[in-house]
């Protein structure tokens, strides 16, 4: 396994870690304040766009879709290391640069499963970054932690489906632009075969019978950069059959391919996050004194420091080791190491946040710093795709196995 980033890597690195410095950190506060200004706090600020703008014009731009037809081509391998620069900046850089999800995931499905009217129509706004999108699953009155618990009912009448059901914390949802809903919902949820049951279809949100009804919060968050969590009925909603993604019964199977890059993708986001914090602590430790010394002089601070390096560089040459075994044998020959890192990257993390919140006494709880909204962030992602007892469960079942 040679991990050494090769020229084009090298290349947009560079190119990406100068776009952070240049324009993305210093939009941090721009945007902030922008954003009081607005009438609704769900509109883009000013500086949003001219970050993309100039992302695009850099050709920093898609670069989390393999597809040379569509995105920038680039292997799991190689997209890791950006990632994990745009995870310094999670609020701004991931939107940016067009990575951000949920957008992500939907481009990969359709780009993926879609027809080529459903690419044209829906896929190629996406990637132009013209709309937003949102992946609709999640649901409240089941345990969702098991997609085959999902209620929605995706029934067919003549050439048309009617959808029906509640989900929530639909991430995206609350965004102007996001105009198109990826639906799972089950077809046929009396089948012999609980994996079978489900299916996608594309719901556009001006469908009547479609309403988005309220933002769902996060730690008191509403993650406005990314278009929200919201809580959406659908209401014998109807769109055409050939809004089907796929086949009938292949839900399960796409939310499984969506999620197998969507879990690297928020680990190396969130390796980004931990050295952003690492920063903000050694900062922090320098710059104040507490009984006579600076902290930085304090041994307790010193070995969170140590601590927080350590596990940033065990977890990124997991994430490393994941992203070259998604390249060279496939999403479901890295099982294993996708759960490995899904389980321990947040954990980790969120610890390394809880540290450096700390260290920053009440400025670290404030809006003053961004440590308070990573934490919401990190830690939401313990049950984001799956939550880590899920995968804890699967993991001990296959090493089980070996012995059984």
């Amino acid at each position: 396994m040679d991990f050494a980033f090769d020229a084009r890597t090298e290349e947009l690195r560079t190119k990406l870690l100068a776009f952070m410095d240049e324009h993305v950190y210093p939009a941090e506060q721009v945007a902030h304040e922008q954003r009081a200004r607005l009438a609704s706090p769900w509109q883009t600020p000013p500086v949003v766009e001219e970050l993309k703008a100039e992302a695009r014009r850099q050709g920093l731009w898609n670069l989390f879709l393999p597809d040379a037809e569509y995105g920038a081509g680039l292997t799991n391998l190689q997209y890791a290391p950006l990632a994990e620069i745009t995870g310094r900046s999670p609020q701004l850089a991931p939107t940016a640069t067009n990575c951000a999800a949920p957008d992500t995931g939907n481009m990969e499905v359709l780009a993926q499963f879609g027809d080529e009217r459903q690419r044209k129509q829906w896929l190629e706004p996406l990637l132009a970054g013209e709309i937003r999108s949102a992946f609709a699953m999640t649901e409240p009155e089941v345990a969702s932690s098991d997609a085959t618990n999902i209620t929605t009912r995706i029934e067919r009448d003549g050439d048309e489906y009617v959808i029906t059901g509640r989900k929530w914390y639909i991430s995206g949802a609350m965004h102007p632009d996001c105009t198109i809903f990826i639906v799972m919902g089950k077809t046929d949820p009396d089948g012999p075969d609980i994996r079978r049951q489900q299916s996608m279809v594309l719901v556009p949100r001006d469908t009547p019978g479609v309403t988005v009804k309220r933002a769902m919060q996060v730690f008191g968050y509403e993650d406005h950069y990314h278009g929200g969590h919201a809580e959406v009925v659908f209401d014998h909603a109807r769109v055409p059959v050939s809004n089907l993604i796929g086949e009938e019964g292949g839900g399960f199977a796409i939310a499984q391919a969506r999620l197998g890059p969507g879990r690297i993708h928020h680990c190396m986001r969130l390796i980004g996050m931990a050295e952003r914090a690492i920063e903000l602590m050694c900062r922090r430790a320098v710059s104040r004194e507490a009984f006579g010394k600076a902290l930085a002089q304090q041994g307790v601070v010193q070995n969170w420091i140590a601590d927080a390096r350590v596990q940033v560089e065990q977890l990124r040459l997991l994430v490393l080791k994941t992203a070259w075994l998604m390249d060279t044998v496939g999403n479901r020959g890295a099982h294993t190491e996708i759960q490995a890192i899904k389980i321990a990257t947040p954990r980790a993390v969120v610890g390394i946040l809880d540290r450096a919140i700390q260290l920053h006494g009440a400025g670290g709880v404030s809006q003053d710093f961004p440590l308070a909204e990573l934490y919401a962030g990190a830690r939401t992602l313990m049950l984001a795709d799956g939550p880590d007892e899920v995968h804890q469960r699967s993991l001990a079942r296959r090493e089980l196995k070996r012995y059984l």
